[in-house]
């Protein structure tokens, strides 16, 4: 005896394609148990003809069905449902009604995180005065990077559209070492390259792997709030170290948490306060980390770009004991949104860090990486990073004579011998309520303060990015934060919060 078809009540109109409406109407019947499993369905005729359709329409949707596994269809027998649907949890159906808000449950680590501020406090929309962490983007050779990308895409073979090395490609890792080798003053090879997704991602993967809950760690203070970040996650104790013009304070370190199992350090240009560190305190760091048998991450922050002022060797340079963890990025360089950085690890970590990102993210995506390998071996990466360091002299140049000539004796930039941003001294006006009033005019000035855990000392100041727009833009800006200083001053006006990047 011949089984009886279970009817459908399916609904469709014209405003969207009717083979979609038509799988999506039988798929749900089966799923909320409308129709059960093993049940006969009409045929795709009989069903075209009821619902006044092609039988094409409804073939394509059953067609569809029996290829994922909703139906099955047997020769002479008919359509059936499968006894066994795909799906996990058949028959549940669910609410469309709004669900209640529940207070959400996160540990002491993940509210100590949510509370971290980001690296540079912003106005939302595009770039604009005074910026920080980006880089000219309108310099930007787009065209010559979507020529290489495209031309990488074309070639791709099956191997490089499959998983590759959890240490990221050879060919960028060579390239990056032979950069790096040559720039700043370093011994390193590829095998020594670890590519990752930014420079954040790699000092998260430093802390979890060299850090037990617990442990002592020293961060520059004032300093870079991803850093703080990375240790929290960590579960790391954090412990401020404080930064004068030589850089990181070693002696205070040592006097504070002697048996620290790391510090993190951007000698090259100290974030926020912008001086590089001194030879003596690098020194001093090395010899503090090989008795204590420590770690020193070296992110080695806007070293690139630099004024007037020859380069001093990197810490991995100096690094006789192979203490000293080195860490890049080509978010300055090149463009944030790229998200490729780089680690240069002493030999002892080597195989355990590969391990540790084959058992997280793998690698960041290859072709990416690809063109960005193109970019350096073919000589674009050197010649742009020319180019900008032009552009951001320019551009400082531009700051400093419109803050002299807006804001006379209120702002004082202290020297700007590297990177990407200056810092301001105010005079007769609180930081906090000039960034406030800033905001309000569409500027982003972020106070010095801000980057402190403890409580600041004489951080009356601000932190101004001066190479995401040009030289008209900059002078703009400077006549706006000139408004701001002089509102802040008379305490009047109503200054709006800055959104997290």
């Amino acid at each position: 005896m011949k089984q009886s078809t279970t009817p459908l009540l399916i609904r469709i109109d014209e405003r969207r394609p009717l083979q979609q409406q038509i799988y999506a109407e039988v798929r749900r019947a089966i799923l909320e148990g409308v129709v059960a499993p093993g049940a006969r369905l009409l045929s795709s005729r009989a069903l075209a003809d009821e619902l006044t359709v092609s039988r094409t329409t409804t073939l394509l949707a059953y067609e569809q069905l029996v290829a994922e596994g909703y139906l099955t269809s047997h020769q002479g027998s008919g359509t059936f449902v499968a006894r066994e649907l795909p799906d996990d949890m058949p028959g549940i159906r669910v609410s469309t009604a709004a669900s209640k808000t529940r207070e959400a449950r996160i540990s002491k680590r993940g509210a100590e995180l949510a509370a971290v501020p980001p690296p540079g406090l912003r106005v939302g929309g595009p770039p604009r005065p005074f910026r920080l962490g980006t880089p000219g983007l309108d310099l930007f050779p787009v065209r010559l990077w979507s020529k290489l990308a495209h031309r990488r895409l074309k070639s791709a073979t099956l191997v490089q559209l499959d998983y590759g090395d959890a240490r990221g490609l050879p060919l960028l890792r060579e390239a990056i070492a032979e950069h790096v080798s040559s720039a700043r003053g370093t011994r390193c090879t590829a095998d020594h390259v670890i590519i990752v997704a930014g420079a954040q991602r790699g000092v998260e993967m430093i802390c979890r792997l060299v850090l037990d809950p617990g442990d002592r760690a020293w961060t520059e203070e004032p300093g870079y709030p991803g850093a703080r970040s990375a240790l929290l996650a960590a579960g790391a104790d954090i412990v401020p170290v404080r930064v004068d013009g030589d850089g990181l304070d070693v002696s205070y370190g040592e006097r504070r948490a002697p048996d620290a199992r790391l510090a993190y350090v951007t000698p090259s240009h100290q974030f926020p306060a912008g001086v590089p560190m001194s030879l003596s305190r690098r020194l001093a760091l090395l010899k503090w980390a090989s008795r204590a048998r420590s770690w020193v991450v070296e992110d080695d922050y806007d070293s690139e770009f630099r004024y007037g002022t020859r380069a001093v060797p990197c810490l991995h340079g100096l690094d006789v004991d192979g203490c000293v963890i080195y860490v890049g990025s080509f978010a300055k360089t090149l463009f944030p949104a790229l998200r490729l950085g780089f680690l240069i690890v002493p030999p002892g970590l080597r195989e355990t860090i590969r391990a540790v990102r084959r058992a997280s993210d793998v690698h960041p995506p290859t072709l990416d990486q690809a063109t960005l390998a193109d970019l350096m071996i073919e000589g674009h990466y050197q010649r742009h990073l020319r180019q900008m360091r032009a552009a951001y002299l320019e551009r400082l140049g531009a700051l400093s004579d419109a803050l002299r000539r807006f804001c006379g004796d209120a702002v004082r930039l202290r020297p700007v011998r590297t990177g990407l941003h200056a810092v301001a001294d105010l005079y007769g006006a609180d930081a906090v309520r000039v960034h406030q009033e800033a905001a309000a005019r569409g500027v982003e000035a972020t106070p010095l303060s801000a980057y402190f855990i403890g409580r600041p000392k004489d951080a009356n100041a601000l932190v101004l990015g001066f190479a995401a727009i040009g030289p008209e833009s900059i002078v703009k800006g400077a006549e706006k934060l000139a408004g701001a200083i002089e509102a802040a001053r008379k305490g009047g006006g109503s200054g709006a919060r800055l959104n997290a990047s």
